[in-house]
């Protein structure tokens, strides 16, 4: 089994059917790892994949094999990639960042001015993360919106978060900023352009000394 033997897709209605055993690996998985997660109902995932906000992985003979879903937050300045999960029967294969990076490209591509945010208690997801470029931060850097907040109600560890006045948890923060990547990037290319203009000046300085013998 390999990762070519999925197809993974943006979610639409004809996913919906799947709504119901997503929502129940979610709980499972969480309940295996003893770590919490926002619990979601199948409505809310159907929902998602109507809006065309959510990616789903489907091995070649149509058996369901992963999800994730976007939500936005702060009318759209902040959009989160979550409820990443994958059929325990397709681990293994790469299938985690597959997904992880189509859902971040939708992301890009319906919110390309959005800080992108998670919080994961789960190396593997911070890995994947920091390849597509977040870079760990403080919960303060994250939405305030209270409705995003409220979602961590069903977590278990939800008493730790509001004993630590929502500066911290059990989970790592991690934030894409396309802003201060298009810094980062300008910046880089500054320094391109200066070095290629310091050889050429080297260039037509040695040039010159030749010239004059």
């Amino acid at each position: 089994m390999t990762i070519q033997d999925f197809d993974i897709q943006v979610a639409t209605g004809q996913h919906v059917e799947y709504a119901q055993q997503i929502c129940d690996e979610m709980a499972e998985s969480a309940k295996a790892r003893g770590t919490g997660i926002a619990r979601r109902s199948p409505e809310y995932v159907a929902d998602k994949m109507l809006e065309g906000k959510a990616v789903i992985a489907l091995y070649k003979d149509g058996t369901w094999a992963g999800f994730c879903y976007i939500e936005t937050w702060s009318h759209g300045d902040f959009v989160a990639n979550s409820g990443l999960i994958v059929n325990p029967e397709f681990r293994k294969v790469g299938l985690a960042k597959a997904i992880k990076e189509r859902v971040f490209e939708l992301s890009r591509t319906k919110y390309p001015n959005a800080k992108i945010f998670g919080l994961t208690t789960g190396l593997a997801v911070m890995k994947i993360n920091s390849d597509l470029g977040y870079e760990p931060v403080t919960y303060s850097e994250l939405t305030q919106d209270e409705n995003f907040w409220q979602g961590c109600k069903s977590c278990v560890n939800y008493d730790i978060l509001m004993s630590k006045n929502r500066k911290n948890c059990m989970c790592t923060a991690m934030l894409f900023d396309p802003a201060e990547k298009q810094k980062e990037y300008e910046e880089k290319m500054k320094k391109i352009t200066h070095k290629a203009t310091l050889l050429e000046r080297i260039e037509n300085a040695l040039k010159k000394i030749g010239q004059d013998h």
